[in-house]
């Protein structure tokens, strides 16, 4: 099932898009404002996202400037040639105005993600952390880090099983075909050299060492 984060402050459009997102078997995602967007866009793993562009606080255009990786349909009542050329050039994958057929709305959605499919094959997520499997490049909150192949390798496996904890026996034994410089001493030292440059963008704490096991991705 795919996550949809629905962004509207009208109360009466906002149900009536996560009804038919409910019925159609999507999880909804719910934000109002696009202070309220940023704060789930930092927590949770989203699919994509229906905006809103007239909101209160961030307005959606800017909301659409800071996000990357993540498709995103307009739903507006903006319905200039102006605005929605905008929208699209900013990063807007697609444009509704308001009001909109619920029929044309879903196809709109599942093209989305379809495409999104076939793109991010080579891609890892989970929360707000994007390890790019062509370029064996980390980004996070859409800034680049630039790992070593042995760097990549743990993060690539710990990333392949998010919540799943990972002994330091498995992981060594995962890792072989990409590196042969790894034992568990260096595995440690590995370890630390990630969360140190996780840490030059965010203080948030990533990778969990679970005591006498292995790691994991935290919660």
């Amino acid at each position: 099932m795919k996550n949809i984060l629905v962004v509207e402050d009208d109360i009466d459009i906002h149900n009536l898009i996560k009804n038919i997102l409910e019925k159609n078997n999507y999880i909804v995602f719910n934000a109002y404002s696009g202070t309220e967007t940023l704060m789930i866009l930092e927590k949770e793993t989203i699919d994509l996202i229906l905006l809103d562009l007239m909101l209160p606080g961030i307005n959606g255009e800017e909301i659409i400037k800071n996000i990357k990786d993540i498709p995103i349909i307009v739903i507006s009542a903006k319905i200039s040639a102006e605005d929605k050329v905008n929208a699209l050039l900013n990063g807007a994958n697609d444009y509704i105005t308001k009001p909109f057929d619920t029929n044309e709305l879903l196809a709109r959605i599942e093209v989305q993600l379809r495409t999104t499919r076939r793109v991010k094959s080579n891609e890892l997520k989970y929360k707000n952390i994007v390890l790019n499997k062509d370029s064996h490049s980390l980004f996070i909150e859409n800034k680049k880090i630039n790992l070593t192949k042995t760097e990549y390798a743990i993060l690539k496996q710990l990333l392949s099983n998010p919540k799943q904890v990972v002994s330091k026996s498995k992981l060594l034994e995962l890792i072989s075909d990409d590196t042969l410089d790894c034992d568990e001493n260096s595995l440690k030292v590995h370890i630390s050299n990630i969360r140190r440059k996780m840490k030059t963008i965010t203080s948030d704490e990533y990778i969990e060492s679970v005591w006498g096991i292995g790691f994991k991705m935290y919660d």
